[in-house]
Formats: C-alpha cells, structure tokens, sequence
C-alpha cells in the first residue's frame, strides 16, 4: 500500500534510541529522505544511514534552532526523543532536580521540537507527538515521567491540532503511546519474570518491539492512510487496560 511517504523530508529526533531508530528506519523503506537526531549516541544514529545526522540537546532552545536550520525543510517530524529514569523513587522521595530534568527531556523538549517544525512548515504535513501508557495509567515510581507524557498526550497534543490549522488548513498532529517496549532504556526491566507481572492487564502478554511502536507512527504521520485522523492517540501495549498495583495480588 502506497503511504504517500516517498520523497517526503522526515525528521525523527531520539533517532539513537530504540523506538526511534525503528522510526528512522520504517520511513527510509518508505522512501522518504530522513534526517536523523541525536544527543549522545551519535554512532548509532550515523549507523541508520541517514541523509542528515545532527546532534542537538532538545532542552535547549539555541541547540534546537540550530537543529532544525541544519535539517532544512521537513514535511513530517516524528518528536520521539525522551527520557524515562529507570530509579523507582514515590513522590514524597522524588528530588526536584530530578522531577525538572524529566519534564525538561520530555515536555520542554517535545514542545520545542514541535514548535520549530511548525514554525518551518510551509503547507500540508504531519507532526507525531511520543507519549507513553505512563501518561495514560500513571507509573508508580515514576511521577515526573508520568506526568510530563500526560501533558504530551493531554494538553499540548489537543492545543496543537487545532492551532495548526491556523497556519495550515491541512496540518495534523497525533500521537502514539508505546507500553512497555524492548529498547535500550528499557534494558534490564523486560526480564521473563517480569513481563509476566507487568502484563497482568494486557491481551497479549509481551512486550512490544521498536518496530511495532513505529509502525504506528509511519501510518499517523501517512497523508494517505491517516489524511483525516489529527488529534488521535495510537496506544500501542498489547491493550493494557491499567497497571498492576499490588505484587502479591
């Protein structure tokens, strides 16, 4: 099925990790020239074979504008980059140093790359916004992650879609929310035992691939097979219905 992808300039930030070197990789067999963003994995991202790599911190502003001036015009962004602490810590131990950097390296940082790719885009294209079920269910533990997904899901995904049009009567904006998902920040916590505890809510009792997270990006960010859908959340976690709460339950 033709995805209306080929020749289309695609940028996917967090390109270096799991979930977004899938990303990268789905839309180059689609036949769009992808510019691939790094912050620190800078062989891996140069690995993908990209047409551009660049490397930038997305919690700067500065670093983010040079970013998107390397990258040249884009017709679709894929904001995959995040960071998601892997210490357990329940709010009333949770330091506020931590709970700034979490919402720095997911909020500010989805915010800033959206607000440069709309500033930049000129006619019809497709930003994808990276949430997480955290932001859907809550994460115990994990209050700051939890919290800056909700508002990438919620309130600036929701703002955006009708803003867009604003500038640009045929501009979407959607957004994919991954469960758990086999990926180097992950590495470690998808153990056999734990998979089993952690899917006591889902249908399909496993964890999610990179490709499978990014194959749902490629359909949203699609102006054939998503050209009507805008404001949508795309979850993709085996249908978890909620979290497991009580170990012994």
């Amino acid at each position: 099925m033709d995805t209306g992808l080929s020749g289309k300039r695609v940028l996917v930030t967090g390109a270096s990790g799991g979930i977004g070197g899938a990303c990268a990789r789905a839309f180059a067999a689609e036949g769009a020239e992808v510019v691939a963003h790094f912050h620190q994995g800078r062989k891996r991202a140069e690995a993908l074979g990209a047409a551009v790599v660049v490397g930038a911190d997305l919690t700067r502003e500065d670093e983010v504008d040079r970013l998107f001036a390397e990258a040249g015009p884009l017709d679709i962004c894929a904001a995959v980059a995040g960071v998601w602490p892997s210490e357990d810590q329940p709010v009333w131990e949770l330091p506020l140093e931590r709970w700034r950097a979490t919402l720095d390296a997911n909020l500010t940082a989805s915010f800033l790359t959206a607000r440069s790719f709309l500033r930049q885009l000129d006619g019809e294209g497709a930003l994808v916004l990276v949430g997480s079920t955290a932001g859907i269910f809550g994460e115990a533990g994990h209050a700051d992650y939890a919290a800056a997904k909700s508002a990438i899901l919620g309130g600036l995904l929701l703002s955006l879609k009708n803003e867009v049009v604003r500038k640009s009567p045929r501009v979407r904006v959607n957004a994919v929310a991954p469960g758990w998902t086999e990926s180097p920040m992950t590495r470690g916590h998808v153990s056999e035992e734990q998979v089993l505890r952690i899917s006591r809510t889902m249908a399909l009792r496993k964890v999610a691939q990179p490709e499978d997270v990014a194959r749902q990006v490629v359909v949203l960010a699609s102006p054939t097979l998503s050209g009507h859908v805008t404001g949508q959340i795309v979850t993709v976690a085996g249908g978890m219905e909620g979290r497991v709460v009580h170990d012994d339950a």
